[in-house]
C-alpha cells in the first residue's frame, strides 16, 4: 500500500548571492531582478511554486537586496497612475506579482552556501517537508517538475532532488548523484553524492539542478556540517548523509527531468531563455520570430 505523507505548502528560494558573473549590472540591481522579456526572473521562480501549490514562500537575502521585497510588494503611486489612464492591463501585471503568494524574508548575514542559506529558513519552516528553488533555473512552466517531485515526496517520504543528464565533460559544473532504477522510469534512488566531481571520478552523469524537495531532518545535519568545496556549507554534503542513513530522514529520491530549463546565472544561457520565452508570447511572438530569421539570414551571409 502505498504510504501517504504531509503535505508541502512551503518553498524557500535561496537569493543571497552577489551576481558577480552579470557585473557591472548587479553592482546595484540584484541578478534576481534581471528581466527575462519583461519579468524580473524571480518571478517565475515565485510562479512555479505556487503552480505546484505552495504559496508560503521564503526569500533568503542578504545585503542590497531591497527590490526583491519591492517587487513583491504593492505600488499603491505605481497603480493609482495607471489606473487613471485606465491602463487596465498594466494595472493587472504590476499587482499580479504582489497577489502572487504569501511572501516572507529572512536575511543570510553571511553568505555561507547554500546549504547555510537553506538552514536560515529553519525556524520558518519547523518540522514539515518543503522545496527549495534555486533563482538561477527557470523551469518552462509546461513542464511542471516541481509538482512532480512534491507527488514523489508525499508517495516516498524522504527527500527529493531533480536531476538531469548532462554531458560527461559537462558533470563538473554540478553536483552529481550515484543512482538505483525504480519501478517509476522517471524516478531513481539516490544512494551518494558527490559535489561538481572531476569526471573521471563522477558516480553518472545525473547532474542535480536547482530544485528540491526536502525532509526536515536536513536541518540537524546542516547545523553540524563543516563547511566544504570552496569553503562552503554545502548542501549536497548534507544529502549525501540521508543518503547513506534512511533512518536519519527517510531515503533520497531523484526525479530525471527531461524538460525545458533555462540557466539564468549563464550569461549565454540568458540570452537563450530571453529570444525562446520572446518567441513563445502571443503578443511578441510572430515579429519578433520574422526578425530573428531575417537577422540570422543576414549573419550567414556576411559569414
Amino acid at each position: 500500500m502505498t504510504q501517504s505523507h504531509p503535505r508541502i505548502s512551503k518553498a524557500v528560494i535561496p537569493a543571497a548571492g552577489l551576481g558577480t558573473r552579470f557585473l557591472p549590472a548587479t553592482k546595484a540591481t540584484p541578478k534576481e531582478m534581471l528581466p527575462v522579456v519583461d519579468k524580473p526572473a524571480i518571478q517565475y521562480v515565485v510562479e512555479e511554486a505556487v503552480s505546484a501549490g505552495l504559496e508560503d514562500v521564503l526569500m533568503v537575502t542578504g545585503r542590497n537586496k531591497r527590490p526583491l521585497e519591492d517587487h513583491f510588494d504593492r505600488n499603491y503611486e505605481l497603480e493609482s497612475a495607471l489606473q487613471k489612464k485606465g491602463d487596465a492591463d498594466r494595472l493587472s501585471r504590476v499587482q499580479e506579482s504582489s497577489d502572487l503568494a504569501t511572501m516572507h524574508y529572512v536575511r543570510q548575514g553571511d553568505p555561507r552556501g547554500l546549504g547555510h542559506a537553506v538552514l536560515c529558513a529553519a525556524p520558518h519552516v519547523g518540522h514539515e517537508p518543503f522545496a527549495v528553488l534555486l533563482g538561477d533555473d527557470l523551469i518552462d512552466p509546461r513542464d511542471p517538475l516541481l509538482q512532480r517531485m512534491v507527488e514523489v515526496q508525499e508517495q516516498h517520504g524522504g527527500s527529493v532532488i531533480a536531476l538531469m543528464e548532462v554531458a560527461p565533460e559537462q558533470i563538473h559544473l554540478y553536483g552529481c548523484a550515484a543512482v538505483e532504477a525504480t519501478e517509476d522510469g522517471d524516478v531513481v534512488k539516490v544512494t551518494g553524492l558527490v559535489e561538481k566531481p572531476d569526471p573521471a571520478d563522477a558516480p553518472s552523469n545525473y547532474a542535480i539542478i536547482g530544485r528540491y524537495v526536502l525532509d526536515p531532518h536536513i536541518f540537524d545535519i546542516l547545523r553540524k556540517t563543516e563547511p566544504g568545496r570552496g569553503g562552503e556549507i554545502q548542501l549536497t554534503d548534507a544529502l549525501q548523509q540521508l543518503a547513506e542513513d534512511e533512518k536519519v530522514g527517510g531515503p533520497v529520491h531523484g526525479v530525471v527531468f527531461k524538460g525545458r530549463r533555462y540557466d539564468t546565472g549563464d550569461r549565454a544561457d540568458y540570452l537563450r531563455a530571453i529570444v525562446r520565452l520572446a518567441c513563445e508570447r502571443e503578443d511578441l511572438g510572430p515579429d519578433f520570430r520574422t526578425w530573428l530569421r531575417s537577422f540570422v539570414a543576414e549573419e550567414m551571409q556576411e559569414r
